[in-house]
């Protein structure tokens, strides 16, 4: 066998895993007994713990079962039900951990209920057209795909253009789709399908009463795209800084996208206009915007206090940064009832159900 390269980036065993799971939507193993810890390290030349880690995975997304003293064993097709998992995420360093923190949710989810989750079972590009995504979309259907959750893409009207793609050729198909955080790209944009999101509103008000309460009197939120979860970011900073007093100006930034040089811009921005307290859009904006600060004799918290939003998994590069975590498994249970609800009212209107997050304090705001 060969283990398939994935992106730089992406842990050994996921690597493992996919590879593992495309065997099993071949039909080996169908209701057989899956090779060993041992047995997996062997073949794809690793180690047992991330062999073990591996076949961890495939007991998430309920492909496999554990039968105590006699192995793993390949779940049965019809006892599951089957879904796609497209994530649009942003390319760059911190691509790997968001991806892993929006999987995470779906896969403790399938500990407590059956599920087959295909991640990423599209070749997807900006620009892509419905006729070139249809067959994609139809070859997931003839797998026994009965539903997408999709993460939009928040990027470029290149990228929209493909999730529309994706939602017209999954219409045609038949097949339902339910977003994840947020609403396609656009101002104003309807929304697009059933949405299952953080409450990104009640995130930012709680970032910015924080801020507030530590004392803090000039206090801007940075966004980056016009999508729906920084239009209700940029609200619930707003909410909050009305609620404190006519004293506290609004100071909303746009980051722009794609940008090499963004963080030493916002760095140059805070600096310039005395701001001493910062909530951004994501952990990584966040942890960049400090180190650029750092690197001007800026310190954090002393000088300016800063806020992210997600909790990105350890090891991501944001480990202190106070942040509004991202409830992964509380969205994704959400999303796969929004689902459920879907298959059973096809004609419904679409709705969006928040969950909220909880605020992690860490040392970028009480050091």
């Amino acid at each position: 066998m060969i283990v398939p390269a994935l992106a730089a980036g992406t842990p050994k065993y996921l690597d493992v895993a996919e590879a593992l799971e495309a065997e099993v939507q071949t039909g080996r193993w169908d209701g057989g007994k899956m090779p060993s810890v041992r047995e997996v390290a062997r073949l794809y030349r690793v180690s047992a713990v991330t062999a073990s880690r591996a076949l961890q995975v495939l007991r998430d997304k309920g492909l496999v079962r554990t039968v105590e003293r006699s192995g793993c064993f390949r779940v049965a097709a019809a006892s599951a039900d089957r879904w796609a998992l497209v994530l649009r995420t942003t390319d760059g360093p911190w691509q790997a951990g968001t991806r892993t923190l929006a999987r995470a949710g779906f896969e403790a989810l399938a500990r407590r209920r059956p599920m087959h989750l295909e991640a990423e079972p599209f070749a997807l590009a900006p620009g892509m057209s419905a006729d070139a995504v249809a067959p994609l979309v139809r070859a997931a259907k003839e797998r026994g795909v009965k539903g997408v959750f999709l993460l939009p893409s928040r990027v470029s009207a290149a990228e929209t253009a493909t999730d529309e793609a994706v939602l017209a050729a999954c219409r045609a198909e038949g097949l339902a789709v339910v977003l994840l955080e947020r609403n396609l790209r656009g101002e104003g944009r309807p929304l697009a399908a059933d949405l299952a999101a953080v409450d990104d509103v009640d995130g930012a008000a709680r970032a910015t009463r924080h801020l507030l309460e530590l004392g803090r009197t000039r206090v801007a939120v940075v966004v980056a795209s016009p999508t729906s979860s920084h239009h209700d970011r940029v609200a619930g900073y707003l909410v909050a800084l009305h609620a404190a007093g006519p004293n506290f100006a609004p100071v909303v930034i746009r980051q722009p996208d794609g940008l090499p040089d963004a963080a030493a811009r916002l760095a140059d921005e805070v600096t310039a206009r005395g701001l001493d307290g910062v909530v951004c859009y994501a952990d990584y904006a966040a942890a960049g915007l400090i180190a650029e600060l750092a690197a001007r004799g800026v310190a954090v918290p002393r000088d300016v206090a800063v806020v992210g939003f997600d909790d990105l998994p350890a090891k991501s590069g944001a480990e202190a940064v106070t942040t509004y975590a991202y409830p992964a498994e509380a969205v994704a249970e959400q999303a796969v009832r929004l689902m459920a609800e879907r298959l059973a009212e096809p004609g419904r209107p679409a709705v969006k159900v928040l969950v909220p997050g909880r605020l992690v304090v860490r040392a970028s705001t009480a050091g």
